[in-house]
């Protein structure tokens, strides 16, 4: 004892005896790496998105009944390159790997991700462009991390971190697209991974810079809802009450999601003879209701500025929902949050039809947090996301509406990689 004793001071002694390197400030090298992981996850998506933009320029060109065989023909080529590249897999493989693979997104997903969801996303289909970013960027973070040879939390944090630049550059909101690449792995415990925390705020900001600079992007509201004005507390059960609803069409997205898959599974088929019967499908919904297509970006602003009728915005709120399920389980790759606030604007503006006197603003927000939080367990970030993209000021209210579609959610969630698995 005495021996293990003299050791153990002995090690003390030469600890004190070594040079105190001093920093005054939280500040380390981290940051640096932090920093410099935003920076390349800011210009990937800076460069996807133009090319995304461009793409979708040329192919716009197409329209009246040539959407039809346009459409059919990007299925099949975006079904070719999954054939012959490889699948990239979704955003239920992404959460899989980020909670059951040590934090690892394999960067070899990426070229078939890359070119399947650019042909996907800008030919029309109701899936985004965010899990194709926070595929690419999540596993730079990956990459990082092995190349200063980091593991186990360590890692899992830069993968994260990578996610979040990736969902950062897409909303725009850096505290949101942290949040959103933290809760969206956990559907119980949010804080799981509240190591990542701060790695994923440094590297969101520096996200948003640099994808600012490049696509020289603004920092007002993506859709304009800030002509909200708070009258009362009622106003509060309001947000529940268009939240219920809201939570209501995010039950009916997930089981027309499964109905349409049990639809493709029917009979075991290539993947590129999906593509091209779900392109077929999406390029005649699109023929007839020209607005749902695409995944809602710049369409929500056009719902919003026009005022149409009733029975045209159901005709839109049901083929909406249809086209993002066909395009979800048909092999065609991106990703549903924004199609889902499409689909909850759409709600709000059907309510205000159905019921004058309510407070539109107020609906369309509450609808768009309650489906989206209903769908991906994400309440939190939803709530900061939308005060962020629509301008709507009071996140109390937004805040009751997604914390609504989160515990009235299904018990099994639509990603189903979420489920714990203790």
């Amino acid at each position: 004892m005495k021996l293990k004793r003299k050791r153990k001071l002995v090690k003390y002694l030469s600890i004190l005896d070594q040079p105190i390197k001093f920093n005054p400030f939280v500040f380390s090298r981290t940051f640096v790496l932090w920093a410099l992981l935003g920076l390349l996850g800011g210009s990937i998506a800076g460069v996807y998105w133009i090319v995304l933009e461009f793409l979708t320029h040329k192919i716009a060109f197409f329209t009246g009944w040539l959407v039809i065989p346009i459409m059919t023909f990007c299925g099949l080529l975006a079904g070719l390159i999954i054939h012959f590249i490889g699948d990239p897999g979704e955003i239920h493989l992404i959460v899989n790997n980020i909670r059951f693979n040590k934090g690892k997104l394999d960067p070899k997903n990426n070229p078939s991700m890359v070119l399947s969801s650019l042909v996907c996303v800008a030919s029309g289909g109701s899936l985004g462009p965010e899990a194709p970013l926070v595929q690419v960027t999540g596993s730079t973070g990956t990459w990082i991390g092995k190349l200063f040879r980091f593991k186990g939390e360590e890692l899992r944090s830069l993968t994260i971190a990578g996610m979040a630049s990736g969902f950062t550059a897409l909303f725009g909101a850096p505290l949101g697209g942290s949040l959103f690449s933290l809760e969206i792995l956990h559907h119980k415990h949010a804080v799981e991974y509240y190591k990542a925390i701060m790695p994923a705020f440094v590297a969101s900001s520096f996200s948003y810079l640099i994808f600012a600079l490049i696509i020289h992007l603004g920092l007002g509201p993506t859709w304009d809802l800030s002509s909200y004005e708070y009258s009362g507390v009622f106003d509060f059960g309001y947000a529940v009450v268009f939240g219920i609803v809201g939570t209501a069409f995010g039950w009916l997205f997930i089981f027309s999601v499964k109905f349409f898959k049990t639809i493709f599974e029917l009979k075991p088929l290539p993947i590129y003879i999906k593509s091209t019967i779900g392109g077929l499908a999406l390029g005649c919904i699109a023929y007839y209701l020209p607005i749902t297509r695409y995944f809602g970006h710049h369409e929500i602003n056009e719902l919003l500025s026009h005022q149409f009728s009733l029975s045209l915005l159901m005709a839109i709120l049901v083929f909406k929902i249809i086209a993002i399920s066909i395009t979800v389980t048909s092999g065609w790759r991106g990703g549903f949050i924004i199609p889902l606030f499409f689909v909850g604007a759409t709600l709000g503006l059907i309510l205000h039809q159905l019921f004058p006197s309510i407070n539109t603003t107020l609906a369309i927000v509450s609808c768009m947090a309650a489906i989206n939080a209903c769908v991906t367990r994400t309440p939190m970030s939803t709530t900061i996301l939308l005060a962020t993209l629509t301008g709507f000021g009071h996140l109390i209210p937004i805040l009751f509406a997604s914390l609504t579609g989160y515990f009235l959610a299904p018990r099994i969630p639509f990603i189903g990689s979420q489920m714990n698995k203790e």
